[in-house]
């Protein structure tokens, strides 16, 4: 049975009405830019049928902000079962620090992606706003995002940043990093360039980063053969996997541009294994600058994304969108870390 409207009408009938949740219908009429135009004029003109009128002093009590913002990590696969992308945790120290620049308390929440984190977050108002970090397979995370831009949750999240964007974003330039790798490559006398990790909707940072070694490869004349790349998500075991099975190709290559240091870190010990030099034989280059990245033998030429941009840019999306303000996806360059695996 539907719902029954009450004898003053509420926001909860407006909802009902109008096919949304009832912080939905809160938030746009109080004008908030969170929920779409259509969807505002839909809850006005409800509202203005129902002769409704807000509750001043109910929604100055609610609008009371706590001054906490949630950080959720999501569960990656990483040898010390610790489950958490090293690249995050270094982007940690970042967001801490900017968080206490402006008295904001950080609430840290380990979450696993089939989890219902969505809901549970959309409605306690533990905090006032979500930062996301880590996904897993995108194609699963978009809807879980799109979840929470109709349901007008505060968020921003760490990811690629296109047209096809989901929600508030900050990122980096993932496929001028893949050009910067590639053009790094190519000027130390590589032609034959192998990408490890899976390229495609399900990952689209990593499609970005191997469109950009493609797009520097085509720029020099060359072009990628399609058997030197191999699926790999972000785990040593997932690139010394996906390494031997380019060797077993048996088909040449001198380079290897990684899609992430665990990658590559997993490419070198199956290079080793096969009795092939780095960086003599082949030229390897990951991406993250994990701090085990300078460790390895040879140390490993990377690309350094902008953490101290990235912590400010994240916070500074994120409050822009608890007060009501709108900001673009935001896109941050990366550097080229030259080591002895490539170069140095």
């Amino acid at each position: 049975m539907g719902r029954q409207p009450s004898s003053k009408p509420t926001s909860f009938d407006i909802a009902y009405l109008a096919g949304v949740s009832q912080p939905t219908v809160s938030r746009a009429l109080r004008g908030s830019r969170s929920v779409s135009l259509a969807t505002r004029q839909r809850i006005e003109a409800i509202a203005r049928e129902l002769n409704y009128s807000v509750d001043k002093n109910a929604s100055s009590l609610r609008s009371q902000r706590s001054n906490t913002i949630a950080l959720l990590f999501f569960e990656d696969p990483t040898p010390d079962e610790s489950n958490i992308n090293p690249f995050f945790l270094a982007m940690l120290g970042s967001i801490t620090r900017q968080c206490g620049a402006r008295g904001l308390d950080l609430l840290i929440s380990f979450q696993k992606m089939e989890d219902d984190w969505h809901v549970r977050y959309q409605d306690s108002h533990r905090a006032d706003g979500l930062i996301l970090l880590g996904y897993g397979d995108y194609t699963l995370y978009a809807r879980r995002l799109t979840e929470l831009v109709d349901h007008g949750t505060h968020f921003v999240r760490w990811g690629s940043v296109g047209e096809a964007t989901i929600g508030p974003t900050v990122g980096s330039d993932n496929i001028g990093a893949g050009r910067l790798a590639g053009e790094h490559l190519l000027g130390i006398g590589r032609r034959r360039i192998a990408f490890l990790g899976q390229a495609d909707e399900h990952y689209p940072e990593f499609a970005d980063r191997y469109r950009g070694l493609c797009d520097a490869m085509a720029t020099s004349g060359i072009a990628p053969d399609p058997a030197l790349q191999v699926d790999a998500l972000t785990a040593e075991d997932a690139g010394h996997a996906a390494a031997r099975t380019l060797i077993a190709r048996a088909r040449p290559f001198d380079a290897i541009f990684a899609a992430s240091d665990l990658i590559a870190i997993g490419a070198m010990r199956a290079l080793a294994e096969a009795g092939l030099s780095v960086p003599d034989d082949v030229a390897i280059v990951g991406f993250d600058d994990i701090p085990a990245a300078s460790l390895t033998t040879p140390p490993l030429t990377t690309i350094m994304q902008d953490m101290k941009g990235a912590g400010q840019l994240l916070i500074d999306t994120l409050v822009a969108q608890i007060e009501g303000k709108d900001r673009p996806a935001s896109m941050l360059p990366a550097r080229l870390v030259v080591r002895r695996s490539a170069g140095a």
